[in-house]
């Protein structure tokens, strides 16, 4: 089954890996943000090898983002993204794992999911029979 892995994050400045852009790691030393990458790059290389890693991208600033609404018929576009809250997806990844289980361990091991969310979706294949 595939899951999008979504890294949501609330950063003090936009840039990737979104993770050290945090409050939380600009408090850290050096080495353990060093540390933080290290473990980002292990588990690329893990589930890059393991087959797991479909695929991945980040995302562009928020400020980059439009919102599109239909309301009575009228388009009406909006600056921002399309949700209010104070974190923001950063990027995504797509991970087709054996069960639920390995796709929260995955998710887990985000150096992101120290400071903010990572959500885990299971990915529908063209039928609600999916999940």
């Amino acid at each position: 089954m595939k899951y999008l892995v979504m890294i949501w994050s609330n950063p003090q400045t936009w840039g990737h890996p979104i993770f050290l852009r945090t409050p939380e790691a600009a408090a850290m030393t050096d080495d353990e943000r060093a540390g933080l990458l290290r473990d980002f790059e292990e588990l690329m290389t893990e589930i890059s090898e393991s087959g797991e890693l479909v695929s991945a991208s980040a995302l562009a600033d928020p400020l980059t983002a439009r919102s599109v609404r239909v309301r009575d018929g009228e388009v009406v576009v909006t600056d921002g993204p399309f949700v209010e809250s104070k974190e923001a997806m950063a990027g995504y990844f797509v991970v087709d794992c054996a069960s639920p289980e390995r796709a929260e361990e995955i998710a887990a091991r985000f150096p992101d999911a120290r400071f903010a969310a990572v959500e885990v979706r299971p990915l529908m294949g063209g039928s609600a029979g999916d999940l």
